[in-house]
C-alpha cells in the first residue's frame, strides 16, 4: 500500500461486542447484521479520510492522518449504529479505542507499541462506548464533533504495558454515557484528572500529606460544608501519594450511593473486582494484600457509612482511606480536617488580591471562561468583593467566574444576589452541584424535620450568636429538645461553624450563601416573621443591658463595647427587618421595637467608632415614625440631634433637638425632658447662639436637679462649662468641670471622668497654662488609650496637638494633627465649628515655624500613623522636654 499516513497518526480499533452471542441469537440472519455494521462503518471512516488496515469478522483496524478525524469518524459511527434498525429488534453495540501516536510503517502496514496500545484500549471498553488514550483528547479537546465531550476514566493498568494509561470516554449527547468500569488489570490510579490546577490549598497540601504519611494514620476524613472543595483537595492530596501505594490509588465516587450494600459493591467496581466477590466477606479476599489509598466520596448520605469504613480498614490492614463527607464518620483513628474556604485577600490591593486562593481560583476559571481575562487595578476591587460576597467557597466562586464570558466583575458583582442560582455551564458537573443552592440542598435534605427546622431558623442571625441568643430567639419554638443538641448536629452537617469568644465561649455562625439558603426555606415555610420578631425583640434587650455597662464603671464600658462588637450584626440585622419601609404601615409594633433599639443602641455606636452609621440609622426610624410621637421617637429625636453635632452638623441637628424638646415636656418624664433640653443647648451653642444655649441649659439643670437626675446633671454641667469656657469666664467653667468630674465619680462612670479631666486638662490651655495642660494629658494618656471612644481619640489628639504647638514642640503638632485628620477622613466625621476655633491660631503659630516644606512633611508623615501610635509618639517625643 503507498500513499500511508505517516509520521503522528491515530489508530482506530473496533469490534461488536457480545459478537458470539449476537450470532447465536440470529442465526442466519447474523449475516445482515455484520455487513450492515461494515457498511456503516466504512462509510463513517471514509468521510474522514479512515485508511482502513485491516478487517477481520465484525472488527476493524483504520488510521486517521488526524486526531480530529478519527474522533469525528467514532461519533459518526455510534449515531448511525444506533439510528440504525437491525434484525428482531436487536442492538449491535460496537466498541472502539483510539490512541495517537507515531507508529512505523512496515510492509505496507504499521508496527510498534503505539499500535499495540490502541488495540489494548479498545480491548478496555464496552459496546457502544469510545475509549480515547491522553494523547488523542489533548488533540481534539478544542475541536471535538458538535454535541460532544470527554469524561475522564482516570489512570488505568493495560495488559502487556508497562505504565499505566490515563483514558477518557468520548461522550454523545443522545447515546448511552453510563457504562460499567472499563476492562482494564486494575487500576494503579484511578484519580480523575481536574481540568485546572489546584490553587489556594498549599498549606493544607502539605499538612495532609505529611499526616497520611505516617503508618500510624489509615483514616483521614474531610468535612467542611457543600462546594467548600473537599474532593478537590482530596484529589490533589493523593495525586500527592501515587507512589507510595504501590497496589493503586483508587477513587471512589459515592454521591448517589445511599445504602452501606451498594457502597460495597460500588467500591469493587473501581477494583474490577468480580461479581461474586463484591461484598463482604468475599471483597475482603480482593483488598485484604492491597498497600492502597482508597478516596471515598461523599460519604454524608450514606447509611452506615462509618461501619463500612471500620471493617475495609480491619480487614485490609494496608489500606488506607481520604474520605470526603459533611459530617466525621467518628470511627476509631479517624482524623478529621475540617475544610475551610479559600483564603480571601486582606485588602483590594493587585498585589493582595493575586495572594488570596479565593482570587486565585476566579481568575483562572475566567480566563476558561474568556481568555482575554486579566486582574487589573480598575478590576480588581469588583473581583475581591465578588469572592467576599461568595465567602470564598470554591464551587460558588467557580460558577460566578464561569460568566465573565458574558459579564464584567462589576456587572456580576451587582447581580450576586442571585450567586445561590448561579447555573453551572459544565455538562459533566455533578447533579447535586449544577447550582450552588442544589449543594447546600443536598446536606439540608438529610436532616430531620426538627434539625431543618432549626437550621431555617439559625438563618435569622448575622455574623454570629451566643447560646444564649440562639435559645432564647429559637428554643421555644421547638419544644423540649436542647438547643446545644441541634447546634452539635449541624456543626456534623456542616451547615454551621463554631468559633469562641473572649471567654472561651462558643458562637453560631452561617457561611452568607448558607444562611441565604436557610432564610428562603425559612420564608417558604411561613415562619420568617415569627423568628425575626423573636431576634429584634431578644437583640433590644442585649442593647438595653450594653447601653447601662456603659454608664458603668472602667472594667464594665469595656465589656461593653466588646461585645456589642459582636453583636453588632445582629443589631444591623433587627434594624433592617424592623425598618423596612414597605412593611412598616402594616406594622406599627415592628416599627416602635425599631425606635426602641435605635434609642438603646446610640452611645454603643459612639464607643464604637459608628458615627456615621449611628446617624443613618436615627434619621430612618425617625422618619419611618412620621408625626407619631411617642417616647421612643423622643428617645431617637434627642440622640440623633447628638449624633448630628458630633458629626458636625449642627443645623440638621437644630429640628430634631427642638422636636425632641417640644415632644418631651409633653410626657411625663423630667429626666428625658432635661436631656433633650441639654442637647438644644448643644446645638445652639455650636451656631453660637450663646444666650440661647445658656437658657437651655440652665433649664436643663434645673429640671434634673429637681428630679435627682445625676447623670444627666454630670453632662449638663460638662455643656455649660463649655460654654463658659467661650465665654472666657474659665473660674467658672473650671468649678462646673469640677462637679461633673465629682457626679461622675460617685457614679462610678470611668469613660465620662477620664472626658472630665482632659477638659479640665484643655481649660487650663485656654487660661494660658499650656505647660500644666501638657503635663495632665500626659498622665491621662494611658487611660485615654484604654477607654476613650474613637471621636474622643480623635478631638483628644487635636487638643494636645494644640498644646505641643503653644509649647513650641511644632513638627510633633504637625504630625498628630495629621493623624487625627486622616482618621476623621477614615471614620467621616468633620471637626466641628468650635473644635476648630479652638485649634486654629496655635496650628497657624506651628505652620508658620516650620515652613511649608517641613510642616508638609510632617503633617503627612503623621497621616500614616493611627490616632493611637501618633498619641503615643509625642508622649515620648515629650518626655524630656521641660513645660
Amino acid at each position: 500500500m503507498s500513499g500511508l499516513p505517516s509520521g503522528t497518526v491515530s489508530l482506530l480499533f473496533s469490534d461488536i461486542e457480545g459478537s458470539t452471542a449476537l450470532l447465536k441469537r440470529l442465526g442466519a440472519a447474523y449475516a445482515e447484521v455484520l455487513n450492515g455494521q461494515r457498511q456503516v462503518l466504512r462509510q463513517a471512516w471514509a468521510d474522514h479520510d479512515g485508511v482502513e488496515m485491516g478487517t477481520e469478522g465484525d472488527s476493524f483496524f483504520v488510521v486517521f492522518p488526524t486526531a480530529e478525524g478519527a474522533v469525528a469518524a467514532a461519533t459518526q459511527a455510534q449515531r448511525n449504529l444506533s439510528e440504525s434498525e437491525w434484525p428482531a429488534g436487536e442492538q449491535v453495540l460496537v466498541r472502539i479505542g483510539i490512541h495517537t501516536g507515531s507508529p512505523t510503517i512496515n510492509d505496507g502496514g504499521y508496527v510498534g507499541m503505539d499500535v499495540h496500545r490502541a488495540a489494548r484500549i479498545a480491548g478496555s471498553a464496552h459496546g457502544g462506548q469510545v475509549v480515547l488514550s491522553a494523547a488523542t483528547v489533548e488533540l481534539v479537546a478544542d475541536c471535538l464533533p458538535e454535541h460532544a465531550g470527554v469524561k475522564d476514566l482516570g489512570s488505568h493498568q493495560l495488559k502487556d504495558i508497562t505504565y499505566p494509561e490515563h483514558l477518557f470516554q468520548l461522550t454523545i449527547r443522545g447515546l448511552q454515557t453510563e457504562f460499567p468500569p472499563i476492562k482494564t488489570l486494575g487500576a494503579s490510579s484511578s484519580l480523575p484528572r481536574p481540568a485546572t490546577p489546584l490553587v489556594g490549598r498549599d498549606g493544607e497540601l502539605a499538612e495532609l500529606t505529611a499526616l497520611l504519611s505516617s503508618p500510624q494514620v489509615r483514616l483521614v476524613t474531610l468535612t467542611g460544608p457543600g462546594g467548600s472543595g473537599k474532593t478537590r483537595l482530596a484529589i490533589g492530596v493523593a495525586e500527592g501519594l501515587v507512589d507510595r501505594f504501590p497496589d493503586g490509588v483508587y477513587f471512589v465516587p459515592l454521591a448517589a450511593v445511599a445504602t452501606a450494600d451498594v457502597m460495597w459493591t460500588t467500591i469493587a467496581e473501581v477494583l474490577d473486582v468480580p461479581p461474586e466477590g463484591r461484598i463482604p466477606p468475599g471483597f475482603f479476599d480482593h483488598v485484604a494484600h492491597r498497600t492502597a489509598l482508597f478516596v471515598l466520596d461523599n460519604l454524608e448520605q450514606i447509611n452506615n457509612a462509618d461501619t463500612v469504613v471500620a471493617d475495609l480498614l480491619q480487614h485490609a490492614q494496608q489500606v488506607v482511606v481520604i474520605a470526603s463527607s459533611r459530617r466525621q464518620l467518628n470511627v476509631p483513628g479517624e482524623h478529621v480536617h475540617a475544610v475551610p474556604p479559600l483564603e480571601l485577600p486582606v485588602d483590594a490591593t493587585l498585589a493582595a488580591a493575586e495572594a488570596s486562593g479565593a482570587v486565585q481560583l476566579f481568575a483562572q476559571h475566567a480566563r476558561m471562561a474568556k481568555a482575554s481575562f486579566k486582574l487589573t487595578p480598575a478590576t480588581i476591587a469588583d473581583v475581591v468583593d465578588i469572592c467576599r460576597r461568595l465567602d470564598g467557597l470554591p464551587l460558588a466562586i467557580e460558577l460566578a467566574a464561569a460568566r465573565i464570558r458574558l459579564l464584567s466583575p462589576a456587572a456580576l458583582l451587582a447581580r450576586l444576589d442571585k450567586a445561590l442560582d448561579l447555573a453551572s455551564t459544565s455538562s459533566l458537573a455533578a447533579a447535586r452541584q449544577k447550582t450552588l443552592r442544589d449543594t447546600i440542598a443536598w446536606s439540608y435534605d438529610l436532616l430531620n424535620p426538627t434539625q431543618q427546622s432549626f437550621f431555617q431558623r439559625l438563618g435569622v442571625f448575622a455574623g454570629s450568636a451566643d447560646l444564649d441568643a440562639v435559645a432564647a430567639v429559637i428554643g421555644d419554638l421547638l419544644d423540649d429538645t436542647d438547643p446545644l443538641d441541634l447546634v452539635a448536629d449541624l456543626v456534623d452537617a456542616s451547615l454551621i461553624t463554631i468559633t469562641e469568644d473572649e471567654a472561651g465561649e462558643p458562637r453560631i455562625g452561617m457561611l452568607e450563601t448558607i444562611r441565604t439558603y436557610a432564610l428562603d426555606q425559612l420564608t417558604a415555610w411561613g415562619d420568617l416573621n415569627e423568628t425575626r420578631w423573636a431576634h429584634g425583640k431578644y437583640f433590644l434587650t442585649v442593647v438595653k443591658d450594653l447601653d447601662q455597662m456603659v454608664l458603668g464603671a472602667q472594667d464594665q464600658a469595656l465589656a461593653a463595647g466588646r461585645r456589642f462588637a459582636l453583636e453588632h450584626d445582629n443589631v444591623r440585622e433587627a434594624l433592617t427587618w424592623t425598618l423596612r419601609s414597605d412593611e412598616v404601615a402594616r406594622s406599627t409594633a415592628r416599627m416602635h421595637l425599631g425606635l426602641d433599639i435605635c434609642g438603646g443602641a446610640h452611645r454603643l455606636w459612639r464607643l464604637g467608632g459608628y458615627l456615621v452609621e449611628a446617624r443613618g440609622w436615627l434619621e430612618r426610624a425617625v422618619t419611618m415614625a412620621g408625626g407619631a410621637d411617642s417616647p421612643a421617637l423622643g428617645r431617637c429625636l434627642t440622640a440623633l440631634a447628638y449624633v448630628d453635632i458630633l458629626t458636625g452638623d449642627a443645623g440638621a441637628a437644630l429640628p430634631a433637638a427642638e422636636r425632641s424638646v417640644a415632644l418631651w415636656r409633653g410626657q411625663d418624664d423630667l429626666i428625658e425632658l432635661a436631656r433633650a433640653l441639654d442637647h438644644l443647648g448643644m446645638c445652639q451653642m455650636h451656631l453660637d447662639d450663646r444666650p440661647a444655649a445658656r437658657s437651655s441649659f440652665e433649664e436643663a439643670l434645673a429640671i434634673a436637679s429637681d428630679a435627682g437626675a445625676d447623670r444627666r446633671l454630670s453632662s449638663i454641667y460638662s455643656d455649660l462649662s463649655r460654654l463658659e469656657a467661650l465665654d472666657e469666664h474659665f473660674e467658672r467653667a473650671v468649678d462646673l468641670m469640677q462637679s461633673a468630674l465629682e457626679v461622675d465619680r460617685r457614679l462610678g462612670c470611668d469613660t465620662d471622668a477620664l472626658i472630665d479631666r482632659l477638659n479640665l486638662a484643655c481649660l487650663k490651655r485656654y487660661s494660658g497654662r499650656s505647660d500644666l495642660a501638657l503635663e495632665d494629658f500626659r498622665a491621662l494618656l494611658p487611660e485615654a488609650l484604654r477607654l476613650s471612644s474613637p471621636d474622643n481619640l480623635i478631638i483628644n489628639a487635636e487638643d494636645v496637638a494644640a498644646v505641643l504647638a503653644e509649647l513650641g514642640h511644632h513638627e510633633a503638632a504637625a504630625r498628630l494633627l495629621g493623624a487625627a485628620e486622616a482618621t476623621r477622613e477614615r471614620v467621616r466625621v468633620p471637626r466641628d465649628p468650635l473644635q476648630q476655633g479652638e485649634m486654629e491660631q496655635p496650628m497657624s503659630v506651628a505652620r508658620a515655624a516650620l515652613g511649608p516644606d517641613v510642616w508638609n512633611a510632617a503633617y503627612d508623615a503623621g497621616r500614616n500613623l493611627s490616632v493611637e501610635d501618633a498619641l503615643t509618639e509625642a508622649h515620648a517625643a515629650t518626655a524630656s522636654a521641660t513645660v
